[in-house]
């Protein structure tokens, strides 16, 4: 073989062994940054823009696809010490016909966090009030989508600004009063009481720990090899002191502004998706909605748990888009 076409095969090689060679220190050695890196590019891919709103002096991080038109706008609230980008997953089988704006919730990722900030739903709800007004995303009534913690933060917010909403899904949510504790919360109850609060299952600190809440949140069992279990702890770590009292704040609190005492006054047309399987919330949570929220409808969904967007995204999106052909009046073909 000639020199030179041997040379070009080596120079070949080594060029794809750098990027080859990076991403494996970056998987042995700086899995979070993998992690982000992932996000950016599926965000990127996705069509989904990063960009800040202020009020005040409090800052919203948030992403968005499209713009405004005759259909409603979409705005999502992710769940408890999760962030914006839990909902690329779904976003991945929205139609961009429709304008999509996810947003970090009070504390979390690249919004304000302060340790003078209200984290009690009622709080939430002001500050997810005053971002919707920074977009002026209610000079239309939009759609407003909440999963868990989220998804608590979104019935409060239809009951309390019920001319800013046409229309609510909540997936799996929080702030619900149950006639008996399911073991989850049983758990809870014990570790409270025996002071070992910061073994609280939902703020892993070890890979173990980040395994076995993933085992809690799915019933599907994913797979996730050591290396990102170890990257999704490191990115949470610096974060855990905040999840603990934002934890303790939402979980004790038992005041007027839950969305038990609140079901009564939504009034607009709601969906509520819940998965079966949930060890979390119990699914008869779903039937609790149903029966104060006139205007309703139940999707509950087969080997499913908690993590609704995350094990059933296409469905979960195919669920959407049919709510809001059926309440708008839209054939589904005008939302792709």
């Amino acid at each position: 073989m000639d020199l030179d076409v041997v040379n070009m095969f080596v120079i070949a090689g080594g060029t794809l062994a750098i990027p080859i060679l990076a991403f494996v220190a970056s998987f042995l050695l700086w899995p979070s940054a993998l992690i982000r890196i992932y996000y950016w590019y599926w965000r990127r891919t996705l069509g989904m823009q990063v960009r800040y709103a202020h009020h005040e002096d409090y800052q919203f991080c948030y992403s968005f696809r499209g713009r405004p038109g005759h259909k409603p706008s979409i705005l999502m609230l992710h769940g408890f010490s999760a962030h914006k980008d839990m909902w690329l997953s779904v976003v991945k089988f929205l139609p961009k016909s429709l304008h999509l704006v996810c947003v970090d919730m009070p504390g979390h990722e690249g919004t304000t966090r302060s340790s003078l900030d209200d984290l009690s739903i009622a709080g939430q709800v002001k500050r997810i009030h005053q971002f919707v007004e920074c977009l002026k995303l209610n000079k239309k009534p939009f759609h407003l989508i909440g999963t868990s913690m989220g998804g608590h933060v979104a019935g409060v917010y239809a009951a309390y600004y019920p001319s800013d909403v046409c229309s609510l899904s909540l997936v799996c949510p929080a702030g619900l009063q149950y006639s008996t504790d399911n073991p989850f919360v049983q758990r809870l109850k014990e570790l409270e009481e025996s002071a070992a609060i910061q073994k609280i299952p939902l703020i892993p600190s070890t890979p173990e720990e980040m395994s076995e809440m993933l085992q809690l949140c799915s019933y599907v069992r994913f797979k996730v090899p050591q290396q990102i279990l170890q990257g999704l702890v490191d990115v949470r770590i610096p974060h855990n002191s905040f999840y603990r009292k934002l934890f303790l704040e939402i979980v004790n609190e038992k005041s007027r502004y839950s969305l038990h005492e609140n079901m009564d006054k939504i009034k607009v047309p709601t969906q509520i998706i819940w998965g079966k399987q949930d060890q979390v919330l119990d699914v008869s949570g779903a039937d609790i909605l149903a029966k104060s929220i006139s205007n309703s409808q139940v999707e509950v969904l087969e080997n499913c748990g908690h993590s609704v967007v995350m094990e059933r995204p296409r469905k979960t999106a195919k669920l959407i888009v049919d709510f809001l052909a059926s309440v708008h009046n839209t054939d589904n073909k005008k939302l792709n």
